[in-house]
C-alpha cells in the first residue's frame, strides 16, 4: 500500500510541475518573451492546454468571473498541496 502512497505522492509532483510550467509560459507569452508564431512554443502550449483543460474546465464554471485574472491554476494548485498533506498524513494507517 505504501508503494500506491507514493505513486499518487509522485503524479501529484508531476502535475504540480506542469501547472508551474503552464503558469509561467502564459506570464512569459502575456508579456511578449515568447512569440506563439514560433512553432515548438505553440507546440508546447497548446499541449499543457490541452493537458490541463480537464482540470481547470470544472473549476472554472464554479469560480466567478474575475476579468482578466484566471486564479483556476492556484485554486488546482492548493487542491494538489492539499491532496498530497492527506496522503502523507494518513499513510500511517496504511503500514
Amino acid at each position: 500500500m505504501l508503494s500506491l502512497i507514493q505513486i499518487l505522492l509522485l503524479i501529484l509532483d508531476i502535475v504540480w510541475f506542469i501547472i508551474l510550467a503552464h503558469v509561467i509560459m502564459s506570464w512569459l507569452i502575456n508579456f511578449q518573451v515568447l512569440n506563439l508564431h514560433q512553432q515548438l512554443v505553440a507546440q508546447i502550449w497548446y499541449g499543457l492546454n490541452r493537458i490541463l483543460e480537464p482540470i481547470y474546465g470544472p473549476i472554472r464554471r464554479i469560480l466567478p468571473n474575475m476579468g482578466g485574472l484566471d486564479l483556476t491554476p492556484l485554486v488546482v494548485l492548493i487542491g494538489v498541496y492539499a491532496l498530497r498533506i492527506i496522503l502523507i498524513n494518513n499513510v500511517g494507517y496504511f503500514v
